[in-house]
């Protein structure tokens, strides 16, 4: 594996950092700004990132704009429309819809999938479906399709959820390498954004150390804090290596042996991105656990990605505790 990336890969996560710093929020005020959230969308949807799999893009490309878009909160969805997109390509390559399951609900999720405007349901709920119609899921090996119902706010205040409007409908079955292949996928695209959020998190934090003062002096310069933000730090550095490492998998491993590398990216980013936000709501001292900082949306943004393809330690068989 050559950990360096391409300067294809370095000039799509510049992009897409450019694109998260000019029009994700800057405060918890910005979330309600609809303005703001229809220009980002116009713009996202103007990338074609959401199709990034069917166009042919990697692991590790998807990986990078996922991370980029988790550090600047960005509040449209992307997460749930590039795991259909991956389904939906998945779905055509084995042969496409079955026969008779394109009627109804089904037909609308298949078909949304098609052009972009669906998400993936997460044990029968629709995560990330801000705006979308269409749903896609994987139930073992079956692909399941229907359509989004009425979405509601969740911990995570970026994204919406929402419950199918109807029965899910099987309109094709993966074989099992691809459904693991997905399910690595899955994996590495909420650890990146848990890996964003926390370097989101990080950044809010050092950026204060910066600017508050006590005793005349920044407090980044007393030990007590500029510990604790190194120590965040390399947090971040040891899930880059797991996460670069895991996304580089699900393409060039065997599905099972991706998988693996997933589930320890996530373990590990997921205890790393929890105390990377917890340490930044701590250097804030007592505004960081007010409503008016942004330090808990990154915060919620974690939790709410580590429950989505959640991975248990009982999974892993590398002897970790």
């Amino acid at each position: 594996m050559d950990v360096r990336l391409t300067t294809e890969q370095r000039e799509l996560r510049d992009a897409a950092a450019r694109l998260a710093d000019d029009l994700g929020p800057g405060s918890v005020l910005d979330l309600a700004d609809d303005d703001r959230a229809a220009r980002l969308e116009k713009a996202i949807a103007a990338t074609g990132w959401r199709t990034l799999r069917s166009d042919g893009a990697s692991g590790v490309e998807v990986a990078l704009v996922v991370e980029e878009f988790a550090r600047g909160l960005i509040d449209v969805p992307f997460v749930g429309p590039v795991l259909a997109d991956e389904l939906y390509t998945r779905l055509t390559e084995a042969g496409g819809p079955t026969e008779g399951s394109t009627d109804g609900v089904s037909a609308d999720g298949v078909a949304a999938a098609a052009s972009g405007g669906a998400t993936v349901a997460v044990d029968g709920v629709a995560i990330d479906a801000k705006g979308l119609r269409g749903l896609l899921g994987l139930d073992g090996t079956r692909v399941l399709a229907g359509t989004v119902g009425a979405t509601v706010e969740g911990v995570d205040l970026t994204r919406l959820t929402g419950e199918p409007a109807g029965p899910l409908t099987a309109v094709g079955t993966l074989d099992e390498e691809t459904a693991l292949r997905f399910r690595a996928l899955a994996l590495v695209v909420t650890t990146a954004d848990m890996l964003g959020a926390a370097r989101g998190a990080l950044t809010l934090g050092a950026e204060y150390a910066k600017v508050r003062q006590q005793y005349g002096h920044a407090i980044g310069s007393y030990q007590a804090i500029a510990h604790l933000l190194a120590e965040a730090r390399a947090l971040v550095e040891g899930a880059v290596s797991v996460l670069r490492h895991a996304a580089w998998a699900v393409d060039e491993l065997a599905a099972a042996e991706a998988v693996q590398a997933a589930l320890v990216a996530k373990a590990y980013t997921e205890r790393a991105a929890r105390t990377i936000c917890e340490t930044s709501i701590q250097v804030h001292g007592g505004i960081g656990n007010t409503w008016e900082c942004l330090a808990h949306v990154f915060l919620r943004r974690v939790l709410t990605s580590a429950e989505l393809f959640p991975a248990t330690l009982e999974e892993i068989d590398l002897g970790l505790s």
